[in-house]
This record gives C-alpha cells, structure tokens and sequence, in this order.
C-alpha cells in the first residue's frame, strides 16, 4: 500500500533529522548515534522512502552504526573503487569510481 505524499514528506523531514541528531550524539554517546540511525532506517522502511545517497553512505547497513572516517569507519581509496570498512562489523562497502572519459580534440 502506497503512503500518501504528506505523509512521505514528513518520514523524509524526520529521517534527515534523525541523522543530524546521530552525528551530534556520536562523540559523547555512539550507542545512541546507533539507535537514532535505526529509527531513521524504521522510518524509510515503514513508509517506503528511499534514502538520498549522501545518506546511505553515512551509515553501516549491518549493524547501524555511522560511518565517520577515521573513528568508525576506515576509508581507502583504489583505482576503481572507494572502498569503506565500518570498523564495528567489519563489512566492506566499495563504491566505484568513474574514470574520466577523454575526448579527441
């Protein structure tokens, strides 16, 4: 069953806030970092709303924790691929890069 597109827009307003509120939280508590992205992903799943890249880039999918390099999440980078390892599960994500494509002049 298909939401209406209020209520879409508020389960979006609410997600972003969510997520704003998680990286405010994450120094002083991750545990509650966690539990904020975990409503926020509640929320898209229960009123079928798909996340913006910039944020299903931010947080691991297996265990919710948010990806910041450096303390959560160690970042590398390949010819091919960008590649993040959430340092709590040890899942791998690799996000391609694309390579520039050179014209003849």
């Amino acid at each position: 069953m298909r939401k209406l597109a209020w209520q879409q827009k508020i389960a979006k307003e609410r997600i972003v806030i969510l997520f704003d509120l998680a990286e405010k939280e994450f120094e002083k508590h991750p545990e509650r970092s966690k539990r904020y992205v975990e409503l926020a992903r509640k929320i898209g799943l229960r009123c079928n709303v798909r996340f913006p890249q910039q944020l299903k880039r931010k947080f691991c999918k297996s265990c919710n924790s948010l990806l910041i390099p450096g303390k959560s999440s160690s970042v590398r980078i390949s010819r091919k691929a960008l590649i993040v390892k959430c340092l709590g599960c040890n899942k791998v994500y690799r996000y391609p890069c694309r390579e520039k494509i050179k014209t003849a002049h």
